[in-house]
């Protein structure tokens, strides 16, 4: 008997600018690019416009991404209450689920932990985050070091953990970069699937926005261009890792 697919959903929080579509596929092409294997499956719920999985379709996924969002993971948005109450049944079903960013945040909240803006204000760039010392070890089976570069653009953060939740790493400005529920639920703040380019363009963007002054872009496209680059390789192993529970 053929063995079944894996199928593994993304729940798109983004809206995908021109320039992410057509160099990547969108949002949606960039995590799969870092995580899909050959033979699964890979679907794209885009739920900030309110597409969401069917209740009788949960079943048939063996895991979730959660993505980022230029959305508040505080907010009282309809789509974002509805998500809240799908990451519920995702628990309760015990599915796999990494969330990225807004994603991490929104499973902080989901699951009874508090979140807001980040009293330190933006944390745009290259961050170094220190995993603790159990997750450390569980880690070190995939040779991934205690310490590791990633890319991070938010202004929010988790404030305090849902109860039952562990903190797995962090860093000097983020008190909780990294956090589980169970053995079944993973949030990461920083961003593992950027590449350098994507995070230049989102500068970019977010200062067409006004969400950033000239001054504080240039400042962050020099600092950038200086700072070590992001562990994407150990990233890929520990999310691919997690997500079809090898770890």
């Amino acid at each position: 008997m053929a063995m079944q697919r894996k199928r593994f959903a993304v729940l798109l929080c983004a809206e995908d600018s021109e320039y992410v579509k057509k160099k990547y596929g969108g949002y949606f092409g960039v995590f799969v690019r870092m995580l899909a294997e050959e033979g699964e499956a890979w679907d794209v719920y885009r739920v900030a416009a309110n597409e969401f999985p069917g209740d009788d379709q949960i079943d048939e996924y063996d895991g979730f991404v959660i993505t980022g969002s230029c959305n508040d993971a505080h907010g009282k948005d309809p789509w974002i209450c509805r998500l809240i109450s799908l990451i519920r049944k995702l628990d309760s079903a015990k599915k796999r689920v990494l969330g990225v960013c807004f994603g991490h945040q929104i499973l902080g909240r989901a699951l009874g932990g508090r979140v807001g803006r980040a009293p330190s204000g933006w944390d745009i760039g290259v961050t170094t985050i220190h995993l603790s010392g159990s997750w450390s070890k569980l880690f070190s089976s995939l040779k991934i070091p205690s310490s590791l570069s990633i890319i991070e653009c938010h202004q929010d953060e988790v404030w305090e953990l849902p109860p039952k939740a562990e903190v797995i790493a962090w860093s000097d400005k983020t008190g909780i970069e990294m956090f589980c529920h169970g053995d079944h639920i993973m949030g990461i703040q920083g961003h593992p699937e950027y590449t350098e380019d994507i995070l230049l363009h989102l500068i970019d963007r977010l200062l067409q926005k006004n969400f950033i002054r000239e001054t504080y872009a240039n400042e962050l496209r020099a600092q950038f261009l200086d700072s070590r680059e992001p562990d994407k390789e150990a990233w890929r192993k520990l999310c691919v890792g997690f997500l079809k529970a090898r770890l």
